[in-house]
């Protein structure tokens, strides 16, 4: 496979959810084929018609581009080995597990859904796996002609040999070999003719050339049964590298069922996208060195599956904010407004000095969404705050200071005639030099007065102009 060109390929079931896992997956397919000089394939994988849910292809695509994953050939744009959604080559399927039933590779199944739910609870309450017990194997083919003709309903499974072993070599995990005597015999085309995702993604990724197959290590344990329908048909096997999990802590994965964000939760927190995919980036995959702010161009050209671990990735929501404070603090005044406006709207500062609140924002801010909790004190003063605000050990202030320095500065406040950082610095630091008193001493008292709370992002001067 060495003079072939890599391709690699993502391919989501459209459920309408952009998990941070899912997007991982893409990433590290993206950067894999681009760090190889190679092309990434978009597949959609929705032959799950009951998980399906309306504009999710949609979603993949915004949500791809927008990150900057673009693909090079897909559903929307085509490309030498379409079509790229599963169920458009549904008639693709049925001849090649024709050819495995007269391989002796697979056959016909009649057993109903019962017959199979019975079997899997006696196994269950024996404590034993579950496996097919390859009942319809052994129907003659009078008897298959027979139950065709009635029209009764039957899958297709695959007829995994029952003795030796099967193994097979991951690029993480090395080489693994498993007894073919645990393997079950599973349905490779379902009863209303459409095909497993164990089926269709071994002949997709075969049709479309796919030389480096990327995915979670759950399907680890079906490899081998990949592996046996590559080797009943005469097809190279393509290159395995498996993922490992993210995990919300040591026990749990990321999941949609437990709440756990996806991408576009992250965006609707006032996170940067541009800081998801660097923070992703580094969840099961390390750079070798110390580096952790990568653009995407960098993480294609330092990206190699040697720095990928062998451990699940711990995500780590104190990490990602660190890093988006990271990209923030990069971000010009234009682009900072531009992000923050919406949260200023809903704070009701939007009419207020964007030059001025960028300039006491941005060094503070780690995600957009925390804006209008910091400038609350803009616009709704708490009368009742307590007194004791006004001691300060550092300032040298208490209340009895705070109140002579309210006296004295309010007049001189009011009888300013251009308000603005300028002349407001220029009239307070003045006082205080007329008065022979520290800065802070006469600056701490005017910022709780104006704020009504200890801690604020901007000093007195920067409030008073906003």
């Amino acid at each position: 496979m060495e003079n072939k060109i890599v391709r690699t390929r993502f391919a989501p079931s459209p459920t309408g959810y952009m998990h941070i896992g899912n997007l991982r997956s893409a990433l590290y397919a993206y950067l894999f084929a681009k760090a190889n000089k190679g092309e990434f394939i978009l597949r959609i994988e929705d032959t799950d018609l009951a998980r399906y849910v309306d504009g999710a292809v949609e979603l993949v695509y915004r949500v791809l581009k927008e990150v900057g994953i673009n693909w090079d050939e897909g559903p929307d744009i085509g490309g030498n080995y379409g079509p790229y959604i599963q169920s458009e080559r549904k008639d693709m399927y049925m001849p090649y597990a024709e050819q495995l039933i007269k391989s002796g590779h697979a056959y016909r199944c009649f057993c109903t859904k019962e017959d199979i739910e019975a079997a899997r609870a006696n196994a269950q309450e024996a404590g034993e796996t579950y496996k097919y017990d390859k009942k319809c194997l052994h129907l003659s083919q009078a008897e298959i002609n027979k139950k065709i003709s009635a029209n009764i309903p039957h899958v297709i499974r695959q007829n995994v040999p029952t003795s030796g072993t099967t193994s097979f070599h991951d690029e993480i995990f090395g080489t693994i070999t498993v007894e073919n005597a645990t393997l079950d015999d599973g349905v490779l085309i379902k009863a209303d003719l459409m095909p497993t995702y164990n089926f269709a993604n071994v002949i997709d990724d075969h049709l479309m050339a796919i030389t480096h197959v990327m995915r979670g290590m759950e399907y680890l344990s079906s490899t081998p049964k990949y592996n046996l329908l590559y080797e009943a048909f005469g097809w190279e096997i393509p290159v395995y590298i498996h993922m490992t999990p993210v995990m919300r802590d040591a026990q749990h994965k990321l999941s949609k069922r437990d709440g756990d964000a996806s991408y576009e939760d992250f965006i609707e927190k006032g996170y940067l996208k541009e800081a998801i995919v660097n923070y992703i980036s580094l969840l099961g995959w390390n750079p070798g060195d110390e580096r952790e702010k990568f653009t995407l161009d960098e993480l294609v050209e330092a990206f190699s599956v040697k720095g990928m671990s062998k451990s699940p990735a711990i995500f780590d929501p104190l990490k990602l904010r660190w890093l988006n404070a990271l990209y923030i603090r990069e971000l010009s005044v234009a682009d900072f407004t531009a992000y923050a406006m919406p949260y200023y709207e809903k704070a009701g500062i939007a009419h207020m000095n964007t030059d001025i609140l960028c300039k006491i924002l941005q060094p503070r801010v780690e995600i957009f969404s925390e804006l209008p909790e910091m400038v609350d004190f803009l616009t709704s003063l708490d009368e009742d705050y307590s007194i004791e605000f006004f001691t300060n050990k550092k300032s040298k202030t208490n209340p009895e200071v705070s109140k002579d320095v309210l006296e004295f500065v309010i007049p001189e406040l009011k009888a300013l005639k251009e308000w603005n950082e300028t002349s407001i610095h220029d009239l307070l630091m003045g006082l205080a030099q007329a008065k022979e008193m520290k800065n802070g001493t006469l600056l701490w008292p005017v910022r709780i007065a104006l704020a009504g709370k200890q801690v604020t992002p901007g000093g007195a001067i920067e409030i008073a102009v906003l």
